[in-house]
């Protein structure tokens, strides 16, 4: 069996009249679906470091804060069938955050140089994230959970 990727995901919450999550979409690359901030951890880099640090390169905002882990994930890549294990964060956003914002990715992953559409999405979604992405959401608050009439649409955004 193949040694999986090891990788990070961020919840980034922002409390506004409702709280709010960040998400992105690739400019130009529709079918890549919206996401949250994801990416590999390098070689001996903390996990508390890596996702700070994917929330920067993939969106540009600094000033978010870890409120904790979530879970750990074992999940296959959707393309290529790849082993991943993904450790799901809970991150905090200042409110004066902008609501929307494009941002052009940095750092040495896969995604450099590509520019993501950033905004703030009320919670509960309203759609499925690509690949699955908001269905630890539960686990902040259970009141955020996708209704499932709703998970048929995985991989169109929201």
């Amino acid at each position: 069996m193949a040694t999986p990727r090891i990788r990070v995901a961020a919840y980034v919450i922002r409390h506004s009249t409702v709280p709010e999550l960040l998400v992105f979409d690739h400019v130009g690359i529709p079918e890549a679906g919206t996401q949250v901030p994801a990416g590999g951890v390098r070689p001996g880099e903390d996990l508390r470091h890596a996702v700070l640090r994917e929330v920067a390169e993939e969106t540009g905002l600094l000033t978010a804060s870890v409120i904790r882990k979530i879970l750990t994930e074992d999940k296959p890549h959707p393309d290529t069938g790849q082993p991943r294990r993904t450790t799901f964060f809970w991150l905090q956003a200042p409110t004066g955050t902008s609501n929307a914002w494009d941002h052009r990715v940095w750092g040495d992953g896969d995604d450099s140089g590509f520019t993501f559409a950033c905004r703030y999405l009320p919670l509960p979604l309203k759609r499925a994230l690509a690949d699955n992405q908001d269905t630890h959401l539960r686990h902040i608050n259970p009141l955020w959970v996708l209704p499932a009439q709703h998970r048929d649409v995985v991989g169109e955004g929201c």
